[in-house]
C-alpha cells in the first residue's frame, strides 16, 4: 500500500512539477477529451455489442471543478449515446484541494447539487456508480464509525444513480444478457476507532465473492472498480470477468514522457492508465477528470472514456 512517506515524496515532485511548467500544468485540468477503446473479450456473445461510457474521479470543488464544468461533462457524455453510463468514485475534492480552494477563494460545491447535474446523464441501460476512496475520507464520523454509507454516496441516491457497493444487476441488449457489477471501495477506511489516520494500510468495503454470488447464470461479467489493484487480487474469480473499469490513479495526473512520479497503487505504474491486458484479461483505467493534492495536470489530460465492447478483439 502507498505509505506516508510515498505520499509526501509524490506531493513534492507535484509541486516541483507545477512550479516548472507553469501555466500549461494549470490549465490542462480545464480540458475536455474523449478517449475510445475497442475490444472484445474472450468468450463474449457474439451479437453483444455494447457502448459504455466512464467518468471518474471528478473531484467536484471550485474554481477546477465546479458545476458549469460537470454540465459540460455531463452534455459531452450524453452526446456518446452510450448504452450504459458508469461512474467510478472520487466525486469529493481531496484534502489537498481543499485548502487550495480556500487560498484562490473556491470553496466546496454542495453534494445534492453536483449530485443533480449527475442525474441529467442518460442511456437506456442506465447510469450507475462506486463510491471511492475520497468519497469515504472526506467524512471523519464515517471513518471512526466505519458508516456502511457517505454523504456522497447518498446524494447520488437521491438524484436517482444506481449506486453499487459489492452488488450485481443483469442486463440485457439485443436479447443479450450480461452483468453489471459494482465492487465496494478497497481503500474505504484509514481510521480504526478513534485512531488518527495513517494513509498507510486501509480497510476495503470490497466483498468480491459476496458480489458475484448474485450472478446467477454464465453471461459475461463487466465489473466497476474504483482502484484497478483488485485486478491483480482476483484469485479463483478472475476469469469470470470479462472487462473491469477503474479510475483513481488520475493516469498518473503528471507524466513526463509517460513516466509518472507517483501513482496511487501498490503496484507501481503497472495499472497507471489505459488498456491493460494480462492473460487475456482485459482492465481498462481511465485517467479521470479532476485532480487531487494539487490543481495542476500535466501529460494526462482529463478524459470521458467510450468503451466499445465487441467491437474487435484485443
Amino acid at each position: 500500500m502507498i505509505t506516508r512517506r510515498t505520499f509526501m515524496k509524490g506531493s513534492l515532485a507535484l509541486a516541483a512539477a507545477g512550479s516548472t511548467l507553469g501555466g500549461y500544468a494549470l490549465a490542462e485540468p480545464f480540458r475536455l477529451g474523449v478517449s475510445e477503446y475497442a475490444m472484445t473479450p474472450s468468450g463474449w456473445p457474439r451479437g453483444l455489442k455494447l457502448r459504455l461510457a466512464v467518468i471518474a474521479d471528478l473531484h467536484v470543488i471550485e474554481p477546477w471543478m465546479g458545476l458549469q464544468h460537470v454540465r459540460q461533462i455531463v452534455a459531452k457524455t450524453n452526446a456518446l449515446e452510450a448504452d450504459a453510463v458508469l461512474l467510478l468514485g472520487d466525486y469529493v475534492p481531496s484534502s489537498g484541494m481543499r485548502k487550495w480552494a480556500r487560498r484562490v477563494g473556491g470553496g466546496i460545491v454542495h453534494h445534492d447539487d453536483w449530485a443533480r447535474e449527475l442525474g441529467r446523464l442518460k442511456a437506456p441501460l442506465g447510469v450507475h456508480a462506486v463510491l471511492g476512496n475520497h468519497d469515504w475520507w472526506e467524512d471523519d464520523t464515517v471513518q471512526i464509525q466505519h458508516s456502511a454509507t457517505t454523504p456522497a454516496g447518498e446524494a447520488m441516491n437521491r438524484a436517482g444513480i444506481h449506486v453499487h457497493e459489492n452488488t450485481a444487476i443483469r442486463l440485457k441488449k439485443d436479447g443479450e444478457a450480461f452483468w453489471l457489477c459494482g465492487l465496494g471501495d478497497q481503500w474505504a477506511y484509514y481510521m480504526i476507532g478513534d485512531r488518527p489516520p495513517t494513509r498507510g494500510s486501509y480497510i476495503g468495503t470490497d466483498d468480491v465473492p459476496g458480489m458475484l454470488r448474485q450472478v446467477s447464470d454464465d453471461a459475461p461479467v463487466i465489473m466497476m472498480a474504483h482502484e484497478p489493484d483488485i485486478f491483480a487480487m482476483m484469485g479463483e474469480f478472475a476469469d469470470r470477468i470479462s472487462l473491469q473499469v477503474s479510475g483513481h490513479t488520475h493516469g498518473g495526473q503528471v507524466r513526463f514522457m509517460g513516466y509518472a512520479p507517483t501513482v496511487p497503487s501498490a503496484y507501481g505504474d503497472r495499472f497507471v492508465y489505459g488498456h491493460i491486458v494480462e492473460e487475456g484479461r482485459h482492465l481498462i483505467v481511465s485517467g479521470g477528470l479532476g485532480c487531487s493534492g494539487l490543481p495542476i495536470r500535466f501529460g494526462a489530460p482529463p478524459e470521458v472514456v467510450l468503451i466499445e465492447v465487441g467491437g474487435e478483439v484485443a
